[in-house]
C-alpha cells in the first residue's frame, strides 16, 4: 500500500512541475474601460443570433463516462428556463452520463445517432462542456460535422480542448480555462488566446474561462436568441448583475501553497469524507450544480445524491439518479432561499470555515471564479485578500 501512496504522491509531484510550466507566462491585470466591455459583449452576441426563422437547437454535447457537471447542468438549465430554444443532451450512447467532480450521474441522453436522424440539417448551437478524455472518437467526428454543417459551437471551460481536438481552434481567438492554456497553444500554434475575458467568439466558436464562465456565457446566448428582457430576467434569478465579458486573469494560476495541496490530499486519500446532497422532484439543477462542484474540490469530501424515493426529475426536466443516503452522512448545505450563484458564495464562505482559506481559495482556482461577495461578511478575492464588501446585485459568475 505505501509503494502505492509514494507512486501516487510522486505522480502528483510531477503533474505539478507540468501545470507550473503549463499555466504560462503571468498575465497582465486588466485594463479595459467600460466601453470596451460593453463593445465586447455586444459583439459576442451579435455573432451568436440566430441565423434562421423559427426555434433554434441547442444540443449539449456529453460524454457518457464523465463530463464536468456545473459545464451540463447549468447551460441546460437556464436555456431550458429561457424557454428560447429546443434543448437536448446528447451523447455517443442514449441513457446515462456520469458527472464530476461529484459522483453524480444524470438519465435521458439522447445517442448522436439519434439527435442526427431528427435533426438531419444539424443543431443551430452545440455547447461542449469539460470531458473526463478530449480526444473521445465519436465526440470529435460528431461535432466536427455539426461545424460543417453551420452550427456555433460553444467551448465551456475545459471544453475548448475538446472543441480543439475537433479542429476548430486552428486560427482563431479562443479563451479557455487557464490552466489549459498552453496546452491548448501547444497543440493549435495558430491559435491566439484572450486574457481577461470570459467569452470569446471567432468565426462562429466561442470559448470561455473557468466553469464558472458558463454563467455570463448562456446568459449571453439568451440574450443573442431571446432578446435582453429575457436575460435580464433569467440574471435577476441567477443573482447575476451583468454578464459582461470582463475578467482578470492575472490572479489564476498555480503557486507553491495551492500546489501543496494537491499532493498533500493525494497522500491523505483516506480522509475523505462521503456527503449527500439531498435532491427531490423540482430540484434547482443550477444551485445544486455549483454547491456539489465546489465541496467536491475541496480534495475532503465525496458527493452522492441521496433521495428516499429514487431518481428525481430536477426543475430543467432531468433525470438526476439518486439512492437512498447512507446513515450519518454529513450533507452539502443548500439554502432555497439564496439565489443559485449566492449559494456558491455562500458553500465557498463555508468550506473556508471547515477547511480554510487556502482549500478555499483553491476551488476558486478551480472554478476560476472571481471573488467571494458579502455571504462571508466581506468580499474575497483570488488571492485571497479580504476586501470590503461591495453591495451588488451578483458576482459576474
Amino acid at each position: 500500500m505505501w509503494n502505492w501512496v509514494r507512486a501516487s504522491i510522486g505522480t502528483s509531484i510531477a503533474a505539478l512541475v507540468l501545470a507550473g510550466c503549463g499555466a504560462g507566462a503571468p498575465q497582465a491585470p486588466a485594463q479595459d474601460d467600460a466601453a470596451t466591455i460593453a463593445r465586447d459583449r455586444q459583439a459576442f452576441v451579435e455573432a451568436l443570433k440566430p441565423r434562421a426563422p423559427g426555434r433554434p437547437v441547442v444540443a449539449v454535447l456529453a460524454l457518457n463516462e464523465g463530463t464536468e457537471m456545473t459545464d451540463l447542468l447549468l447551460p441546460h438549465a437556464v436555456l431550458q428556463r429561457a424557454g428560447v430554444a429546443d434543448v437536448r443532451i446528447v451523447a455517443p450512447r442514449a441513457g446515462r452520463v456520469s458527472l464530476y467532480p461529484a459522483a453524480l450521474e444524470i438519465d435521458g441522453a439522447q445517442d448522436l445517432a439519434g439527435f442526427d436522424r431528427m435533426h438531419p440539417s444539424g443543431a443551430d448551437y452545440v455547447i461542449v462542456p469539460a470531458m473526463r478524455t478530449d480526444d473521445d472518437p465519436a465526440v470529435t467526428a460528431w461535432l466536427q460535422r455539426q461545424a460543417l454543417q453551420g452550427a456555433r459551437v460553444i467551448g465551456v471551460c475545459s471544453g475548448a480542448r475538446v472543441v480543439g481536438r475537433a479542429g476548430l481552434l486552428d486560427g482563431r481567438r479562443f479563451a479557455g480555462h487557464w490552466y489549459d492554456r498552453s496546452t491548448l497553444l501547444r497543440r493549435h500554434p495558430g491559435a491566439t488566446y484572450v486574457p481577461n475575458r470570459r467569452y470569446v467568439v471567432d468565426r462562429g466558436v466561442a470559448t470561455t474561462t473557468g466553469i464558472t464562465a458558463s454563467v455570463p456565457t448562456t446568459l449571453a446566448l439568451v440574450e443573442a436568441i431571446g432578446g435582453r428582457d429575457r436575460a435580464q430576467a433569467l440574471a435577476a434569478e441567477l443573482g447575476v448583475a451583468t454578464w459582461d465579458p470582463a475578467h482578470d486573469s492575472a490572479p489564476f494560476k498555480l503557486e507553491a501553497a495551492r500546489a501543496w495541496t494537491y499532493v498533500v490530499d493525494k497522500a491523505t486519500f483516506w480522509r475523505d469524507e462521503r456527503w449527500r446532497v439531498e435532491v427531490r422532484d423540482g430540484s434547482d439543477d443550477v444551485s445544486l450544480a455549483l454547491a456539489a462542484d465546489a465541496w467536491s474540490r475541496t480534495g475532503r469530501v465525496s458527493v452522492e445524491a441521496a433521495s428516499a424515493s429514487g431518481p428525481v426529475r430536477l426543475k430543467s426536466g432531468l433525470v438526476l439518479i439518486a439512492r437512498a443516503a447512507a446513515g450519518g452522512s454529513p450533507r452539502v448545505p443548500i439554502s432555497p432561499s439564496l439565489r443559485p450563484v449566492q449559494q456558491l458564495d455562500r458553500t465557498l464562505c463555508e468550506i473556508a470555515e471547515r477547511h480554510g482559506t487556502v482549500r478555499r481559495d483553491r476551488v476558486m482556482q478551480e472554478m476560476e471564479y472571481p471573488r467571494v461577495e458579502s455571504a462571508c461578511g466581506r468580499t474575497v478575492s483570488t488571492a485571497g485578500s479580504p476586501r470590503p464588501a461591495r453591495r451588488v446585485g451578483g458576482p459576474a459568475g
